[in-house]
């Protein structure tokens, strides 16, 4: 069962746009820095999944939404 089948998750058209503009892994510092503070609250959501490689952060979208 996905968790999105059990909650609905609230996202703003803004958090939406974003969401939607991420297809594959992207490092997080390709945004700006309004989209990156709206990345931190969709990874808070637990729509996004914000991963450490080398010096930088990476983000992708988890794999229920």
């Amino acid at each position: 069962m996905k968790l999105s089948e059990v909650f609905d998750i609230y996202t703003t058209n803004e958090e939406q746009a974003v969401l939607n503009k991420i297809n594959e892994i992207v490092p997080i510092e390709s945004y700006t820095e309004r989209e990156q503070f709206i990345i931190e609250n969709l990874v808070r959501k637990s729509l996004l999944t914000k991963i450490r490689h080398n010096q930088s952060y990476l983000v992708v979208k988890n794999e229920y939404n």
